[in-house]
């Protein structure tokens, strides 16, 4: 008995301390005064904008462009032989300047062969002379000069010129002229062996070298003209458009911090269907310098042309290609404007309202209705608290 007595004391005395605990708890809950809540402030960002406002600018013109050779040529032997030692070196990348003598096509054979023609037509006109004298005495004289001029190691002189027509039936049925022209063309062939760089340059690729045999027709090497060189550069075609044959242009090489001056000698009348760019070609002389090299990539400087009805802006205030933000009532809000021009580092645009408050810079994770102070305004820069003066606050 004594034993339940017990526990019920105890569950009693439990219930009462958690009963009298419940009870305080909400006497100073009670006690306690309600907080007053703050309102939420919005938070405000300060902007660099600008009124748009739309004039006439001079738009400069600067773009990259490869450079390459004026002139790129195979170099054929027209004779068949073994390549010989020219005046330069016939290697890849071996200089040479105009009228140097690249190679020679083993020329031993066709010059015995020239001569033996010669002398076989030296003794057709020493028979022809003495009936020269009895038929055509007044020729005598001038074609007695022309067998004496004529050397075995010189080319042959000029045939007098045939203007009676008995004498050329004369000289036809003898063929005094078939030889003469043989022998002429003959020499031709010869020359043709030695060959003779047409301007100063360089070669790109050699495939054949000193003691190769070629044949006629055989691609011996490959050449490019490096004393004059051109530009050539894409532009879209609103800014080719303004650019004109004869224009100057300065051509820059950043890196080197060197520059030059260049002419416009063409323009495609094609549009690349890739890039949809017109070609733009500069002239450059290398003559001086020689620091130009093909294959080098410059950046070229074309005059400005003037632009109307546009205003200029930073390139990095676009997001979705053509989309800005304006204030509206101390908001941002979205525009979509017109790209006339794109440049380095500025876009010419239009699209907008004369007046517009547009924002000039970058900005980042902020939405359409954010509440936005253009800098400048308010009284104070961003981030700076203005303080009461000591001396004036006591």
């Amino acid at each position: 008995m004594r034993k339940i007595d017990r526990r019920i004391v105890i569950v009693a005395a439990f219930i009462f301390i958690v009963g009298m605990a419940y009870g305080l708890m909400k006497f100073l809950a009670n006690q306690k005064e309600d907080l007053k809540s703050r309102p939420s402030v919005e938070a405000k960002r300060y902007v660099k904008a600008q009124s748009v406002e739309y004039t006439k600018v001079l738009s400069s013109v600067s773009e990259p462009g490869r450079l390459t050779s004026v002139a790129e040529v195979d170099i054929i032997a027209e004779a068949a032989g073994r390549i010989q030692q020219g005046e330069v070196s016939l290697k890849k990348g071996g200089r040479f300047s105009k009228g140097d003598v690249l190679f020679v096509v083993y020329p031993d054979e066709a010059e015995l062969a020239l001569k033996a023609s010669k002398a076989r037509f030296l003794n057709t006109l020493a028979n022809l002379l003495p009936d020269l004298r009895i038929d055509f005495s007044d020729y005598e004289e001038g074609y007695m000069e022309f067998f004496s001029s004529i050397s075995l190691d010189d080319p042959l002189p000029q045939f007098p010129e045939v203007e009676d027509e008995k004498l050329k039936i004369f000289l036809t049925s003898r063929n005094v002229l078939s030889q003469y022209y043989n022998i002429r063309k003959d020499e031709l062939q010869l020359s043709r062996r030695t060959v003779v760089a047409p301007f100063t340059g360089t070669f790109t690729q050699v495939n054949m070298e000193v003691g190769s045999y070629t044949n006629m027709g055989g691609r011996v090497a490959r050449a490019i003209k490096t004393d004059e060189l051109e530009l050539e550069v894409a532009l879209d075609r609103f800014d080719a458009g303004w650019i004109k044959i004869g224009d100057r242009v300065i051509v820059h090489a950043d890196k080197m911090g060197m520059k030059w001056d260049g002419k416009v000698v063409r323009k495609s009348q094609f549009v690349d269907p890739n890039t949809q760019s017109q070609g733009i070609f500069v002239l450059l002389n290398n003559h001086k310098s020689g620091s130009l090299l093909a294959g080098e990539y410059y950046r070229a400087e074309f005059p400005g042309h003037p632009v109307d009805g546009v205003m200029e802006v930073p390139r990095n205030i676009f997001f979705n290609t053509d989309e800005v933000f304006v204030i509206v009532d101390n908001r941002l809000e979205k525009r979509l404007v017109t790209i006339i021009k794109v440049n380095e580092k500025t876009m010419l645009i239009n699209g907008l309202e004369v007046g517009e408050i547009l924002v000039m810079q970058p900005l980042i994770n902020v939405l359409e209705g954010t509440l936005v102070e253009r800098l400048g305004e308010g009284g104070s820069a961003p981030g700076i608290e203005k303080r009461p003066d000591p001396e004036t606050s006591n």
